[in-house]
């Protein structure tokens, strides 16, 4: 049996980690959930070798590094060149967005306000 497909979400808000990983359950109740409260925090479990998450979402907007940040240095390491790695933020301007995919960004997701938009976005991605 396969095992589940794994997620590591970084946001420091508890809250949108909740919000995030109970619409990701909804469409693949079998994903497998992790969260970092900052990029300094996603890359320490990402040293890892035996952690190789499926897709990874960044916050932009996060204290200590934020989501340019987290994403240039996870770019960085090469096992993780083929993990599918989204920017999450409330707003982006087209610069931003096309700096985000020109750094290594999968894509680049707008938050949306609401559990059902939040899940017709990522029932996109995860299926």
């Amino acid at each position: 049996m396969a095992s589940p497909r794994q997620c590591l979400f970084i946001d420091d808000d508890v809250d949108d980690q909740e919000f995030f990983c109970d619409a990701a359950n909804s469409i693949d109740p079998d994903l497998e959930c992790m969260f970092a409260s900052n990029g300094i925090d996603a890359l320490e479990k990402l040293k890892d070798e035996a952690f190789l998450p499926d897709f990874i979402f960044i916050d932009m907007n996060m204290p200590k590094m934020n989501g340019k940040e987290t994403l240039e240095e996870i770019r960085k390491i090469e096992r993780l060149n083929a993990v599918s790695v989204y920017i999450y933020s409330t707003a982006a301007a087209p610069r931003t967005t096309q700096e985000m995919l020109a750094l290594g960004a999968t894509d680049f997701l707008i938050k949306p306000s609401s559990v059902q938009g939040l899940q017709e976005l990522l029932g996109k991605i995860l299926k």
